[in-house]
């Protein structure tokens, strides 16, 4: 199904690329965390790509965000106005973090994107959630042992949004969730690899064939 474009405490963005499409459960999760977090004073969220009407890979932007339990949560704290769909495409967000990525930038981070953060790990449903590891070293920071922590982990860019998963759905036979994240907060020496050389250049990855999809999945893409 699809997420409306407007609703209470969000507003869809670059609605034009046609990725408001995910999972009821995914829907569902996103009209609570815009609930929460206009309950808890917060301005109302950009929301960015959920993924394609039938899923699958997209053709650019994303290796992930294919079945339907993947969104964007831009990390703006701004006041936003009504905005129409065309004023939603150039839309742009700064990055949170310093340009070296050994920290937040204090002249944009607020307390409110950790509190923001905290809303959505704490929902029931989601199974990570991906920032920056700069933007995790902060948490880790404000709020160590935290036990939504464990839930919020490191990625490459995310420097201006959260990028939210779900676990499988109950029900979903044909869904496997990944591996279990790992236990722990998640603030110990493996956070520090993120500021190595080799986090901070990885090879490129060699080119080769694209996944195999599902046969479920390829037979709805064969009969479109």
């Amino acid at each position: 199904m699809s997420l409306p474009a407007d609703g209470p405490g969000w507003q869809a963005v670059r609605l034009s690329r046609n990725r408001t499409w995910g999972h009821p459960a995914l829907v569902a999760a996103l009209r609570d965390l815009a609930a929460l977090a206009r309950a808890q004073g917060l301005p109302t969220l950009w929301i960015g790509d959920l993924g394609q009407p039938r899923g699958g890979p997209m053709p650019y932007g994303h290796a992930s965000h294919q079945a339907g339990l993947d969104a964007d949560i831009w990390l703006d704290l701004s006041p936003k106005p009504a905005l129409s769909p065309a004023a939603r495409e150039a839309i742009e967000v700064p990055s949170l973090v310093l340009p070296d990525e050994s920290g937040v930038d204090p002249a944009r981070w607020t307390p409110r994107h950790g509190a923001l953060i905290r809303i959505a790990a704490e929902l029931p449903e989601v199974d990570r959630i991906f920032v920056n590891h700069a933007i995790k070293r902060e948490l880790c920071r404000t709020e160590a042992g935290a036990a939504w922590l464990h839930r919020v982990r490191p990625w490459r860019g995310h420097d201006s949004h959260m990028h939210v998963r779900l676990r499988c759905p109950p029900g979903q036979a044909e869904c496997k969730d990944q591996a279990p994240v790992p236990p722990g907060d998640g603030c110990d020496a493996s956070l520090d690899w993120w500021l190595s050389a080799e986090a901070r250049h990885p090879p490129p990855r060699p080119p080769g064939p694209p996944p195999r999809l599902p046969a479920a999945c390829q037979a709805i893409l064969e009969a479109r």
